[in-house]
């Protein structure tokens, strides 16, 4: 019986030892699965998840009433959306949908995945609208439960910038509040992080709640010391586009406690690459092909 306990022991240890070795990369599925689904839908976030995505990445804008929509911009592009009537936008004429100028009774009108992608043309057209960030809460919580999956995380991007305060977005300050109002009506604390490029918006939320995770999105070539002492503070997560990613870049986050999470991987060679620098998490269009190369 000792001879056989002995044995158990020498087998279990290299497999605790390997687990603590192993790091577990979240997979971020970016606008849900825009390469398969119409982005930041319901649908493409149930398929994101269907997908391995563990985490799913969204973006809000406000709307008149002042409700938090999901959306990557504040107003409807003509390449992918419909008016009310069904009738392709001008593309000349598209800011004038403005979603900050409409109630969100008006927004919900819009079919934004009937005419699929041009840029993404393995994305399967299907009539969608722009949901609230409640609705998202909500109905990917009840999907989950419905698979018996784990509850997804969230990393939700305020897409804000200082030519469009008043225009098509409220005062940084009034952006965050709306936003972490939301998180903490849903009891979603724990489980989001706030990101983004706007700099204020990110120290908004700063002063608001200390302990929500924030990300500082890049896509400059300043290079991360610059770029943090830009936000006046260490955020949890460094998040810069895939192509700025060097040994500097993942030597500083390591020495410094801040997670790296690259955005947009979708090629797999790219994942490879990425895989290399061994980060935290990867934001991705295609959460299937990071999951052949990340969950290997």
């Amino acid at each position: 019986m000792r001879l056989l306990l002995f044995l158990a022991l020498l087998i279990a240890i290299p497999l605790v030892l390997t687990g603590q070795q192993t790091k577990t990369v979240s997979i971020e599925g970016h606008r849900g699965t825009r390469g398969h689904l119409p982005e930041n839908t319901i649908p493409s976030f149930e398929k994101a998840i269907d997908l391995g995505a563990d985490t799913l990445e969204l973006d809000l804008v406000i709307s008149k009433d002042r409700k938090v929509v999901v959306s990557h911009d504040p107003f409807f592009p003509a390449a992918i959306s419909l008016d009310p009537e069904g009738r392709k936008i001008e593309p000349s004429k598209e800011r004038e949908h403005n979603i900050f100028l409409m109630p969100y009774s008006e927004v919900r009108k819009y079919d934004v995945g009937s005419l699929g992608n041009p840029a993404f043309p393995e994305q399967m057209p299907m009539k969608a609208h722009k949901p609230l960030l409640a609705e998202v809460f909500r109905e990917l919580d009840r999907y989950t439960r419905s698979k018996r999956l784990p509850f997804v995380r969230y990393n939700i991007e305020i897409k804000a910038g200082p030519e469009n305060d008043g225009k098509f977005q409220p005062p940084p300050a009034e952006f965050a509040r709306l936003v972490l109002r939301e998180i903490r009506r849903a009891k979603m604390d724990k489980r989001s992080k706030v990101q983004s490029f706007d700099v204020r918006s990110l120290q908004e939320i700063r002063k608001l709640d200390p302990s929500l995770k924030i990300a500082l999105l890049v896509g400059n070539k300043d290079g991360i010391e610059k770029s943090i002492e830009r936000l006046g503070f260490k955020p949890d997560t460094y998040s810069p586009h895939y192509s700025l990613v060097d040994e500097a870049t993942v030597k500083y986050c390591r020495d410094n406690g801040i997670k790296l999470v690259p955005w947009t991987v979708n090629e797999i060679s790219d994942l490879e690459k990425m895989k290399q620098y061994r980060p935290d998490g990867i934001i991705t269009d295609y959460p299937d092909r990071a999951a052949l190369v990340f969950r290997k």
